[in-house]
């Protein structure tokens, strides 16, 4: 398996890819829950501060140098902000699928806590001076 590629890759299209701050320490956080919660590695990911995350950043309207929004391409579909997170979530299957349930708050007041949250995460949770390294392992899960 190369670099860039996932067992989930298949006839029906890449695995799905979510695109991360890789310096933001909250972030980095939330990439290691999904690289424990995943047992399928259904996602990939990528940094915006890297070539593959910027692309897709832009590709979908999204500033990689003033990251607020949260991004998930899948099936050639961008989703961001709280729908983003409730899909990937949910793609972990089992107990995870409840996440849906936030769908059941008006998406406004959803993504306007997670723009909060977004714009505050450096002052309360850090900041890495370099994006999160994968274990070998892991690695070719992530696009750079």
């Amino acid at each position: 398996m190369g670099k860039g590629t996932s067992d989930s890759d298949s006839a029906s299209g890449p695995a799905p890819v979510i695109v991360f701050d890789g310096v933001c320490a909250l972030c980095s956080r939330w990439v290691r829950f999904l690289l424990r919660f995943d047992r399928h590695g259904r996602y990939r990911f990528a940094a915006m501060q890297g070539a593959h995350g910027r692309r897709l950043m832009r590709a979908h309207g999204l500033d990689p140098d003033d990251p607020l929004s949260f991004l998930l391409v899948e099936q050639g579909r961008a989703h961001t902000d709280t729908d983003a997170i409730v899909r990937v979530l949910a793609g972990l299957g089992g107990i995870w699928q409840l996440a849906r349930l936030a769908r059941l708050l008006p998406r406004p007041l959803r993504d306007r806590g997670y723009r909060w949250l977004a714009r505050n995460r450096y002052r309360w949770f850090g900041r890495h001076d370099a994006c999160y390294l994968p274990t070998p392992a892991q690695a070719a899960r992530f696009l750079d």
